[in-house]
């Protein structure tokens, strides 16, 4: 419920506050004496798009501030929840319009986005008019008042997630056959490759050691003569023997040398070890450098096969497995086509029976619902004169979406006989207002929480007409809250509580103020209501039978 409206330096309106309560609010005044500045400013601070200059003249800043008393479990808290925010007592907006055009907005404190703010609007305040392009007016809302008025809320939700299980199934069917055309697209080369890796059957590390292998075997020829060359030359015709003869020569000299021959002797020992050390390093050199010259071939051949696939795949030889493995997976995906089309084309199947069940169950409900509006706006039209008109909501075949397969549109025709049509272009100005007041009153229940506000409704009727609407207006803001901007006296002597918008003149200015009236007071507002600037004895006497009737 909008419990206080605080408005400062918009455009005609220099400071105002404004306290409302639960039940009919009414608002009259003159025309021009700022009623639709009150419904701007309003406007400005819940985020809708309205006057782009709304800054009053010679401030440097326009304000308005709303505060609204919410239940915890209000839809406003969700929306806000999302945003990071925590339940509070109240909630209160704020918004600022600079002079150079910048509008800045908070919700309790904290800055917030102007989406964020529409998005907590929305739950908050709805706005109704002759040119209402959110209700009747609007098509594309028909459908959601009809699923709100018949409470179709769970069986909308199994039609939207049968249409998301249905749009997967349909996505996953043509990625796997656009999957399948392209693998036998590709066949031929899926099979030879595969065959061809298979046969080959690489492994990592592999080119690495084969390269290896190979550089060893030719280098083994080249070097091999000199190391056999070199490995005689240390043996017994060699150094082998050359140093055993000189051991042998000294040893026998060495009795006779009084010692000088031992060192000599002892670095022959040390040279012999060695010596043998370096035989038996070549010796195994000789060995390693032995192989079958078959043996190279074979290592060049497979050598060379690795490199040529690699290249051949332009990847890497250590890749060639890795690769292999991918190959054969598509080549499997490809075996298994048949099968997995199958599969796919069987979920599609019950994806598309749960959709058509559940899209027809709340097709039925749709009608059954439609039905059941179309008698409540008929019960709703005779008390407000139009007992004769024919209120219809028509249900078409749609093409199947989220929402269902059907298309909602209510038509009317005014007159007996004649044709029905779309709303907006059948109704008058004053029967268009008639027409949104019942479906208003038809929707109570199903707009809890929610602030109304009629912006002259009633114009375009007067007499019993009027007093009808009124008294609709009243009973619609039975445990709500409802505000409405009215020229009828008939409807002002209904409210709850009564505020007169009147303008004010100033040596520099004019300014926009809103007084709220004593039952004495709203006896005079009524009374120039029926009678115009002169107020009457006469005019003061009907309006005391108006607001006591």
């Amino acid at each position: 419920m909008l419990r206080s409206l605080d408005i400062r330096d918009m455009l005609i309106i220099d400071r105002l506050e404004l306290g409302f309560q639960p039940g009919l609010n009414v608002l009259t005044g003159e025309t021009g004496a700022g009623k639709s500045i009150l419904l701007d400013s309003l406007g400005f601070v819940l985020g809708w798009r309205g006057r782009a200059e709304l800054v009053r003249q010679g401030a440097d800043q326009g304000e308005v501030i709303a505060e609204f008393d919410l239940a915890e479990d209000h839809g406003a808290w969700d929306v806000l929840r999302e945003a990071g925010f925590t339940y509070d007592d109240a909630l209160i907006l704020r918004r600022i319009n600079s002079r150079d055009g910048r509008k800045t907005a908070w919700i309790n404190d904290r800055r917030v986005s102007g989406e964020i703010l529409r998005a907590v609007s929305e739950t908050l305040v709805e706005l109704h008019g002759q040119h209402d392009d959110r209700g009747l007016l609007n098509p594309n809302g028909h459908r959601v008042l009809v699923d709100d008025f018949g409470g179709l809320s769970a069986k909308q939700s199994k039609v939207r997630s049968a249409w998301k299980d249905l749009s997967a199934a349909k996505k996953a069917l043509k990625i796997a056959i656009a999957r399948v055309a392209e693998l036998q697209a590709e066949e031929e080369f899926l099979r030879h490759s595969v065959a061809e890796l298979d046969a080959l059957s690489p492994t990592a590390g592999e080119d690495a050691e084969l390269d290896k292998s190979r550089r060893k075997m030719q280098a083994s020829e080249k070097i091999g003569e000199d190391i056999s060359k070199a490995y005689q030359a240390l043996g017994l015709n060699g150094a082998e023997g050359n140093l055993s003869d000189a051991a042998r020569w000294l040893s026998d000299a060495a009795d006779q040398a009084e010692g000088t021959l031992d060192a000599p002797l002892a670095a022959l020992d040390r040279a012999m070890a060695e010596l043998s050390d370096a035989q038996a390093g070549v010796e195994a050199c000789v060995d390693t450098l032995a192989f079958n010259p078959h043996e190279l071939e074979h290592v060049e051949e497979r050598l060379f096969a690795i490199r040529g696939l690699a290249r051949k795949h332009n990847i890497l030889a250590d890749e060639l497995g890795p690769f292999a493995d991918g190959l054969r997976e598509r080549l499997g995906a490809l075996d298994r086509g048949a099968s997995d089309l199958a599969d796919l084309n069987a979920d599609l199947a019950l994806a598309q029976k749960t959709y058509d069940e559940v899209a027809g169950a709340l097709s039925d409900a749709r009608r059954a619902a439609a039905g059941k509006l179309d008698k409540a706006m008929a019960k709703e039209l005779a008390p407000l004169k139009m007992e004769r008109a024919v209120f219809q909501t028509e249900i078409t075949l749609a093409e199947a979406g989220p929402e269902g397969i059907d298309t909602v549109a209510f038509t009317v025709a005014t007159n007996p006989g004649a044709p029905a049509g779309p709303i907006g272009k059948i109704a008058s100005g004053g029967e268009l207002s008639r027409f949104l007041l019942a479906l208003k009153v038809c929707l109570t229940g199903t707009d809890s929480g929610l602030t109304l506000i009629f912006d002259e409704i009633d114009r375009g009727v007067g007499g019993a007409t009027a007093d009808a609407v009124g008294r609709r207006l009243s009973q619609l803001a039975r445990g709500g809250q409802v505000l409405v901007v009215t020229h009828s006296p008939q409807v002002a002597a209904l409210g709850d509580h009564h505020w007169r918008v009147e303008k004010r003149q100033t040596k520099d200015a004019t300014l926009s103020t809103v007084i709220g009236l004593s039952d004495v007071d709203r006896i005079d507002e009524i009374a120039r209501m029926i009678s115009g600037d002169r107020i009457t004895d006469e005019a003061r006497a009907a309006a005391k039978t108006l607001l006591t009737a």
